[in-house]
C-alpha cells in the first residue's frame, strides 16, 4: 500500500483538526497546489500559501474527491476477487500436494519478484506516468486469472501452473504496488493523503470480509476455478474507473528524468532519515515472520482442527473484521504516530503467540480479531508516516523499498515458516512469527527513541500504569540544576 530530496529532516506529518480553506470546493477537490512537487493540472498559477492551507478531513473525506471515489470503487470489485483467488489459491495447493510447505513456497513465489526487482519498479514508477502504469498492471493480472481459471475449469491444472501464476502476479505487483501508492497522492493531495491511505486499508479489508466468505461457499460448492474466473474478471472495475477520470483534476507531480544512480539516490535517501527507515525495518521483520497467515490458517483448519476450507475461510473473515475496525480506526486518528506503530507492533506479536497457544478451536478463531486489529495498524501507520514524511519526487521509489521489505521478505520467511509449521507443528510455527514480531517491535521502539532524544519513562498516572517516551534529560540541564 504503498523518497525525497536531501532535506535535513522530513515534512512534519499533515494535521486534520483544522477548519477547511473558505474557498475549498464543495465536491472535495483540492482549490490551489497540493504540496512540494505537485499541482493541479492545468493551474500552473495557484498561489503557494493556499497550498498549504490544512483540509480538515472526517474518516470518510477524502471520498468527495471524484477521481480518489471511481478508484475506490474499483478497488473494492478487483480486491474481493483478489482475496477469493487468494483463498482459492492456498486451498488448491494444499489440495493437490497435502503440504503446508508447498502453500509457503506459491507465497514466496508471488512476493519473489518484489524482493528481486521491487526497488527497479520503484525507480521506473518514479519515471512513468501511474494512470498508464497501471492500466497495464491491472490488466496483466486479469489476464493471469482468467488463465489460471481455464486451466481449473477443465480439469488440467498441476501445482507447477499455480506456482506459475503466482509468479506472474508477483511480476505485474512489482510496478503496481509503488505505482498505487504513490498515485493516491496525485488523486487526493497531502491534505488528504492520511485519510485515503486509511480508506484504502479499508478498502482491502472489507474486501478481505466479502471474499474468504464467498471463497469458502464457491470452493466447497462450484470448485477453485469459480473463484479465479471471478478474480480475472473484476479487473473491469478498477480498469474501467482508471479510464473514467479527470487527467485535469490530478495533482501533478514532476517525474524523475531518466539518469543514473536513481536507485542509490533513492536508498541514500531513506538510510539519512530514521523516521523512514527505522519504520520500514520493522514492517520488514513483520512481513517476513508475522504475516505468513496463508500457511498457518491452512494448517491450523487442516490439521489442528480438522475442519476444512469452511474453517480457513472463517479465520481469515474474522481477521478482516478486526482489519477494517483498525483500517476505520486510522483513517478517523488521520496521523502516524511512532507510539502507536510500536505498540500496535508488540501488541500484534504478543496476541499471535497467544492464539497459537489456544487451546480449542472457537478461542483461536475469536483471537483473529484482534489481531486484524493490530497488524492493520501497523501497516496503516507504518505505510502513512513514510509516505507523509516523503518527498513527492521520490515517493515511488520510498514507497517500492517499503513494499519491497513488507512483501519481499515473504519469500525468504514463507518456506522457512512453513518448514516449521511441516517438521515441529502449527503451534510451534505462530509462535516463532509472534516472538519474532514482538522482539522487532520492542527494539525499533528504542532506537527511535534514542535516534529522537527521548528514553523509556514507566510510572503512574491516575493509580493505572503508564509507559511512555519522554525528552532524554542533557548534561548542561542536569549541570544548571546541580
Amino acid at each position: 500500500m504503498s523518497s525525497g530530496s536531501g532535506a535535513a529532516s522530513a515534512p512534519a506529518p499533515t494535521t486534520h483538526d483544522s477548519p477547511p480553506a473558505p474557498d475549498a470546493p464543495s465536491d472535495g477537490r483540492p482549490a490551489s497546489a497540493a504540496g512540494a512537487g505537485s499541482r493541479p493540472a492545468g493551474d500552473s498559477a495557484a498561489p503557494a500559501a493556499a497550498a498549504a492551507a490544512p483540509v480538515k478531513t472526517s474518516m470518510f473525506s477524502s471520498l468527495r474527491i471524484r477521481n480518489y471515489r471511481l478508484f475506490f470503487i474499483g478497488q473494492v470489485v478487483s480486491n474481493t476477487g483478489t482475496w477469493m483467488q487468494r483463498i482459492a489459491q492456498d486451498w488448491l495447493v494444499l489440495s493437490l500436494t497435502g503440504s503446508s510447505a508447498a502453500v509457503g513456497i506459491t507465497t514466496a513465489l508471488q512476493f519473489l519478484p518484489m524482493l528481486l526487482f521491487g526497488l527497479y519498479g520503484g525507480v521506473l514508477v518514479d519515471r512513468l506516468p501511474k494512470r498508464p502504469a497501471l492500466l497495464v498492471t491491472q490488466s496483466a493480472m486479469a489476464l493471469t486469472g482468467l488463465a489460471l481459471a481455464a486451466l481449473t475449469l477443465t480439469g488440467h491444472v498441476q501445482v507447477w501452473h499455480v506456482y506459475v501464476a503466482a509468479f506472474a502476479v508477483g511480476l505485474a505487483t512489482v510496478v503496481d504496488n509503488p505505482a498505487r501508492q504513490s498515485f493516491v497522492s496525485e488523486m487526493v493531495g497531502p491534505e488528504q493523503l492520511g485519510n485515503a491511505v486509511s480508506l484504502n486499508s479499508a478498502n482491502f479489508q472489507s474486501a478481505r470480509l466479502v471474499g474468504p466468505a464467498v471463497a469458502g461457499v464457491m470452493i466447497t460448492g462450484v470448485g477453485t476455478g469459480w473463484a479465479f474466473l471471478f478474480n480475472g474478471l473484476s479487473f473491469v472495475a478498477p480498469i474501467g474507473g482508471l479510464l473514467l477520470m479527470r487527467a485535469r483534476e490530478l495533482h501533478v507531480v514532476e517525474r524523475a528524468p531518466r539518469g543514473k544512480g536513481q536507485l542509490r539516490e533513492g536508498l541514500r535517501y531513506v538510510a539519512g532519515r530514521p523516521e523512514l527507515i527505522w519504520p520500514i525495518v520493522l514492517v520488514g521483520f513483520i512481513g517476513t515472520f508475522g504475516f505468513n497467515f496463508p500457511v498457518w490458517l491452512s494448517a491450523y483448519a487442516d490439521d489442528v482442527f480438522h475442519s476444512g476450507a469452511g474453517a480457513y475461510s472463517l479465520f481469515n473473515t474474522l481477521m478482516a473484521v478486526g482489519s477494517l475496525v483498525g483500517a476505520l480506526l486510522a483513517a478517523r486518528r488521520g496521523t502516524a504516530r511512532p507510539r502507536v506503530l510500536i505498540a500496535a507492533a508488540a501488541a500484534f506479536g504478543t496476541l499471535e503467540i497467544v492464539a497459537a497457544l489456544a487451546p480449542s478451536y472457537w478461542p483461536f478463531a475469536l483471537l483473529m480479531v484482534p489481531i486484524g486489529i493490530a497488524g492493520l495498524t501497523v501497516n496503516v501507520t507504518a505505510n502513512t508516516a513514510v509516505q507523509m514524511g516523503t518527498d513527492p519526487a521520490m515517493r515511488g521509489r520510498v514507497m517500492a523499498l517499503f513494499m519491497m521489505v513488507f512483501m519481499g521478505g515473504t519469500p525468504l520467511g514463507a518456506p522457512v515458516v512453513g518448514w516449521v509449521t511441516d517438521a515441529y507443528g502449527p503451534r510451534i510455527g505462530f509462535v516463532l512469527g509472534g516472538a519474532v514480531s514482538a522482539v522487532a517491535a520492542v527494539t525499533v521502539g528504542l532506537l527511535l527513541a534514542r535516534s529522537g532524544g527521548l528514553r523509556l519513562s514507566v510510572g503512574w498516572n491516575g493509580g493505572r500504569p503508564a509507559v511512555r517516551f519522554v525528552p532524554r534529560e542533557r548534561p548542561d540541564r542536569l549541570a544548571t540544576a546541580a
